[in-house]
């Protein structure tokens, strides 16, 4: 199960602890050091994709790890910005909590025999969070230029898209799950079994 796609995106989560640490002592090295293994780490996650269709080496594991990796590489990111004072704290909060309502969501589906895959919000607000980081990341000037005001841009952006994201999924729930009818409410054909949920 440990295949070529799956060691990427185990990487992706031990660079968490490097970037934390590195974000603990601010500095224009550190923080630059810290943007580029957050670049390095967020490469991963279009790589380890890409290995893993063409390979055929999608797992259930792969299925767990890919999105774990996402959201501990962003949530520690922003709460070590927030504890720096670099990014407001309630825009830390409502996208963290995003994230795990969504996570909680996807286990109530998933225990009803429902599977809630990405959408196509969902994996735009990843991308765009995770380049939005990477300015308020680096924070300090370089050659005159403040990162920080196009950072913050950014984040704004994400954080719609990570609103309308959350709101999609509980849409989807409740149109598959809440408001359907008959054997389809209970994830079950009549005549069949389970039922292939359409993604959302």
């Amino acid at each position: 199960m440990l295949n070529l796609a799956n060691n990427l995106t185990l990487a992706r989560i031990a660079v968490v602890p490097v970037v934390v640490v590195l974000l603990c002592f601010p500095g224009r090295g550190t923080c630059l050091a810290a943007m580029l293994f957050f670049i390095a780490a967020s490469l991963t996650d279009i790589v380890d994709g890409i290995v893993a269709r063409r390979r055929n080496l999608v797992t259930t594991l792969g299925k767990f790890l890919d999105p774990l990796a996402d959201k501990l590489l962003i949530a520690s990111i922003l709460i070590m910005l927030t504890g720096l004072g670099w990014v407001e704290a309630w825009i830390a909060v409502v996208i963290i909590g995003r994230e795990l309502a969504v996570t909680g969501l996807r286990a109530v589906a998933a225990d009803m025999g429902v599977v809630i895959a990405a959408d196509k919000f969902g994996k735009l607000k990843t991308i765009v969070q995770m380049v939005a980081l990477c300015p308020l990341v680096l924070h300090f000037s370089w050659f005159g230029l403040d990162p920080n005001p196009l950072g913050s841009i950014l984040l704004y952006v994400a954080l719609v898209l990570t609103l309308v994201s959350g709101c999609n999924y509980f849409y989807g729930f409740g149109e598959r799950v809440i408001w359907s009818r008959g054997p389809a409410a209970s994830g079950r054909s009549a005549e069949t079994g389970p039922v292939a949920k359409r993604t959302v």
